[in-house]
């Protein structure tokens, strides 16, 4: 484990104008460097960094970070691999300490040895695994086993001296009364690494008992949303196929391998997420999502397809007819289907669009309309190449004219409009710049106050602050940030421009009554009214 006090003398010595000039070609901009962003396809430079900041923002596709996060991305590197690959660039020596984790790693190759020891005690056990389909190379190949009485996974801990340890991996679990096994009466499939260590468990019970799956919980060596279980054992036809098949469930991973699918992988009971995506760039593979053809199925991979085609990936969706799934399929040795299905994937833009036209009666106007916003919505995520690609594709699907696909996101119609987009950008930078200024703003301020940057004030409630979306407001030369004094009076300027606008919106609400909306009106103006005299007194007290 590099030591912490290394990596931060690290960080004080790059330059990132440096680092970035070493693998791609910026020119100087003003205060900043720009150039066409490494991230997408672009013909006009909207790459920018800054050196006094030491952050890069594209502001075409919204990346961004610090030194270190531009070389984890733009070579797939984990974040000690970047750190390490930083220092040679520049010379740094850097320090390691004696790593915490490795001790972890070991213990929990002793508990996957022990449960391995354990199933292979277990003939009930075994007989079942065999009856799923599983053959004994398969067993040994993914090192399953067996956790049963809860005592003796407490019992394995204290051989070692490391009940403590073992409640911190997650192998036990705590409560005021007692350690207990997490897993108790379950098959144990081991979650690795990419690099293929053991870092947690999958437990499947036997008895109904608790949920059918349940995974380690997040420890300091295990995060079930950047992980896909079997990728040690499928990376390298990963990359020589340049194809990741991705499925539901373990059991679907270890047929699909047994039947000599080796580049197949699965998400650990949880939705495909971006978290996922640097693991999936590695190889630029062609991607297969595979998921059972229930509602549940269907439903992760409408969202899984809408994240993949939203960052430009190849591939496709498998659905599984019938309720059944790639390990069933396996079983019943119909490996020539399984095979033809994989060979013919619905592309990703195309599902995502037949389900949306699914979920509308279509022979209704209304209808049909709704799914048009939403079939848009979704194709303004994309690239334009793919958006042109696909507007006669969206027309046919809903029955309606090519002309009526208009992606292009209406323009603000007035001057007004991006007045109070300014306004809203010029007050989050000057929080950035200046923190103690939030304090001030809380007082008055609320996410919904903000009508274009909502999500970016809420970054800054949430501590978010190297997030590229604010990264890119820190770094923008055109928003100036204000004095303490200009600060106040913007937010006073901010709120009376807010409520004024509550205030005309009355009237159109529907959901209310007469009364409520009486109140409503005199709420606001009240508000108006003491924000006007405040403003006037340069007082900046609780309203």
């Amino acid at each position: 484990m590099i030591a912490e006090a290394s990596i931060q003398q690290l960080k004080a010595l790059i330059d990132i104008i440096d680092i970035i000039s070493h693998y791609i070609q910026i020119k100087k901009s003003g205060a900043n460097y720009s150039a066409c962003c490494p991230f997408h396809d672009e013909k006009t430079p909207s790459f920018m960094v800054s050196p006094s900041k030491g952050f890069y923002h594209c502001y075409g596709c919204g990346v961004g970070g610090d030194a270190i996060k531009f070389v984890m991305e733009y070579e797939k590197l984990s974040f000690t691999e970047a750190i390490e690959k930083i220092a040679s660039l520049v010379g740094f020596t850097l320090e390691y300490t004696k790593s915490q984790k490795r001790v972890d790693f070991k213990f929990l190759d002793k508990v996957a040895e022990f449960y391995q020891n354990k199933l292979s005690h277990s003939p009930e056990i075994l007989d079942y695994l065999g009856k799923r389909g599983l053959t004994a190379e398969s067993i040994a190949k993914f090192h399953l086993g067996f956790c049963g009485a809860g005592f003796e996974s407490v019992k394995l801990a204290d051989q070692y001296n490391a009940r403590r340890e073992a409640i911190e991996l997650g192998i036990l679990g705590e409560d005021d009364q007692r350690v207990y096994a997490r897993f108790f009466n379950r098959i144990m499939f081991p979650i690795c690494s990419p690099n293929g260590q053991i870092i947690g468990f999958g437990g499947r019970s036997l008895d109904n008992a608790g949920a059918k799956y349940i995974n380690s919980p997040q420890t300091k060596v295990f995060n079930k949303s950047k992980l896909l279980y079997g990728y040690h054992l499928a990376k390298e036809k990963i990359y020589s196929q340049k194809q990741i098949i991705i499925t539901e469930g373990y059991l679907d991973v270890i047929m699909l391998h047994q039947a000599g699918f080796q580049n197949v992988v699965a998400t650990l009971g949880t939705a495909l997420t971006p978290d996922h995506l640097p693991l999936l760039n590695k190889g630029e593979p062609q991607i297969i999502v595979s998921y059972d053809g229930d509602k549940a199925g269907i439903n992760a991979a409408f969202k899984a397809s809408k994240l993949l085609a939203s960052n430009s990936k190849d591939g496709g969706v498998v659905i599984f007819a019938n309720g059944a799934d790639p390990a069933d399929m396996i079983l019943a040795q119909q490996e020539q289907e399984v095979r033809r299905l994989f060979a013919s994937p619905i592309p990703f833009v195309e599902f995502v669009l037949r389900e949306i036209s699914k979920a509308y009666d279509l022979t209704n106007p209304i209808q049909k309309e709704h799914a048009l916003k939403e079939c848009l919505e979704f194709l303004r995520s994309l690239s334009p190449v793919i958006q042109e690609e696909y507007k006669h594709f969206t027309a046919k699907l809903l029955k309606i004219q090519p002309h009526l696909i208009n992606i292009k996101r209406p323009k603000a119609p007035k001057a007004s409009k991006q007045h109070a987009n300014l306004a809203e950008l010029v007050l989050i930078k000057s929080i950035l710049e200046s923190p103690h200024y939030l304090e001030l703003a809380l007082e008055y301020l609320q996410a919904e106050c903000f009508e274009s940057h909502q999500s970016a004030f809420e970054l800054i409630l949430q501590g978010e602050l190297e997030h590229p979306t604010l990264i890119g407001i820190r770094i923008n030369e055109d928003i100036k940030a204000l004095t303490e004094k200009e600060f106040q009076h913007q937010v006073f300027s901010f709120l009376l421009n807010f409520y004024e606008k509550k205030l005309k919106t009355i009237p159109l609400e529907t959901g209310i009554s007469y009364n409520q909306k009486l109140e409503l009106i005199a709420k606001y103006r009240s508000c108006i009214s003491q924000i006007r005299e405040r403003k006037t007194n340069e007082s900046f007290s609780l309203i």
